[in-house]
């Protein structure tokens, strides 16, 4: 099977920097289901084109498998389209061959990874069922122009009519790494099919490769349902999270503003800074302290942290991540990532993760930090945040800041009962808060303190209340 990529962005020829697959010679993969192989049939200044091209083997698929009763003729496994027709098995090898390709990063080229490119996808040989309407109504809304003809069952025999593998051709200014999620998550849709089991670890993959563009897109449901070969509760669970993503303003996210629904005081001479920046210094103090050097900020907003901690000089590395793709390129803006110097772009990774969802790439850090997020969260789905970053994560360090709900009646323009924000989902007391904290750090091996933040009321406590996580080693003596 076959997928082509022709760029006319001149310097054309800066295809090969951007998939990491030099122009100059045939390169070879050993992957999952076979071998695939990267050229470049065309090279130039104006135009090239990158070839994938993908040897199934089918005998190999299917060596040793003992799949349900009913699966199908014994022959049909080992005769059938699958070496020549684009695929689950093409998006396997899109993954593994163009892996770096398709988080979008080039550190050579990070500005032309960063924009839209004039760009041609060819699929000689795609299987959809749906035929040429779906082909367009998953990829059109993506801003991709699809010409498609349908392939006839025999070019002799007319009479036979046409079938169900499509000729496409995508074109559109379209960022390379978004090409490429594109088809990796929408080739196994238009097939209806996967060469490989449906397990939870799909969801992940599905939220992770379509999120920027999966969640508002029309054909949201088929795609997920198709994506997982339509197991109803891993389609829900998909479709739950992707709502997460779409419906989230930036705001209602941020975790350092303060809540619309709090009017501030007069200015005064002697008036302190404002409690989100009084909120931000308290972080970095502990952060500095503990002398962290590789740090990330879980549901970082509109990126107000992640700028001052970018502007620390000792810290190596900051990983960005929001449940919400708006939030993400909001922060992006505000940060200027098209125009931050390489050495400062190389030290921060920003992407979309929930933290109620394990994800690998948050494993590795010395201190993570989570700046008023955990209000943000439904309280039964708290257990499974605490999973995912004291039990995977596990960094050295884990900062927790959430409002004190007791310090409210200190604000007076918020009628009693009112939580600060509108999407808070709890707000707790300071014992609320010491308990449960506590009881994390019991479950996963920390040690507990408390600080408070902002002016710290002798009768309600200070606005923001913090916990300060610390993992405990334990010291091995020697004996002689």
């Amino acid at each position: 099977m076959l997928l082509t990529i022709t760029t006319t962005a001149e310097p054309a020829s800066d295809l090969g920097f951007l998939l990491h697959k030099h122009p100059g010679r045939v390169q070879s993969f050993d992957v999952s289901v076979g071998a695939a192989h990267v050229f470049y049939p065309e090279v130039g200044e104006r135009r090239t084109t990158a070839a994938l091209l993908l040897e199934v083997d089918p005998v190999g698929l299917v060596r040793g498998r003992h799949g349900p009763s009913g699966e199908g003729f014994a022959l049909g496994q080992y005769v059938n389209d699958r070496p020549y027709a684009a695929s689950s098995m093409l998006a396997v090898a899109i993954k593994e061959v163009f892996r770096t390709a398709l988080t979008g990063r080039c550190a050579s080229h990070q500005e032309l990874a960063d924009s839209p490119l004039p760009l041609e996808l060819h699929v000689p040989a795609l299987p959809c069922r749906g035929g040429i309407d779906l082909a367009r109504r998953v990829f059109e809304p993506l801003g991709w122009q699809v010409t498609a003809t349908a392939v006839p069952l025999d070019p002799t025999i007319p009479d036979w009519g046409e079938s169900r593998y499509l000729d496409i051709r995508l074109a559109g200014s379209v960022r390379l790494a978004d090409a490429l999620n594109h088809l990796y998550v929408l080739l196994p849709v238009l097939d209806d099919g996967k060469h490989y089991w449906v397990a939870t670890d799909e969801v992940d993959k599905l939220v992770r490769a379509g999120g920027d563009w999966l969640a508002g897109h029309p054909e949201k449901e088929l795609i997920t349902r198709r994506y997982l070969a339509h197991k109803r509760e891993l389609t829900r669970d998909a479709l739950a999270r992707l709502a997460e993503v779409d419906e989230t303003e930036p705001e209602d996210l941020d975790n350092a503003l303060e809540g619309a629904r709090i009017v501030a005081e007069p200015d005064q001479p002697d008036q302190p800074a404002p409690l989100s920046e009084q909120r931000r210094g308290a972080v970095l103090a502990v952060i500095r302290a503990a002398g962290a050097r590789r740090v990330g900020d879980f549901g970082c907003g509109e990126g107000v942290l992640v700028r001052d901690l970018l502007a620390d000089p000792v810290i190596e590395q900051v990983v960005a991540t929001d449940v919400a793709a708006r939030a993400l390129q909001f922060a992006a803006r505000k940060l200027r990532l098209d125009r931050m110097s390489e050495p400062q772009r190389d030290r921060l990774r920003m992407f979309q993760s929930s933290l109620t969802y394990r994800d690998e790439r948050l494993a590795g850090l010395d201190a993570a930090v989570l700046m008023e997020v955990i209000e943000h969260i439904d309280p039964p789905r708290l257990e499974a945040m605490e999973r995912v970053v004291f039990q995977h994560a596990a960094p050295s360090t884990v900062i927790v800041t959430t409002p004190n709900v007791e310090h409210n009646v200190r604000y007076e323009t918020l009628p009693p009962g009112t939580p600060r924000h509108r999407d808070h989902r709890f707000e707790w007391t300071r014992r609320q808060f010491g308990d449960w904290a506590g009881a994390v750090a019991d479950r996963h091996g920390y040690r507990v303190r408390f600080l408070p933040v902002g002016a710290d009321d002798p009768e309600v406590g200070p606005p923001t209340q913090m916990a300060v996580f610390d993992k405990i080693t334990i010291d091995r003596a020697v004996t002689p």
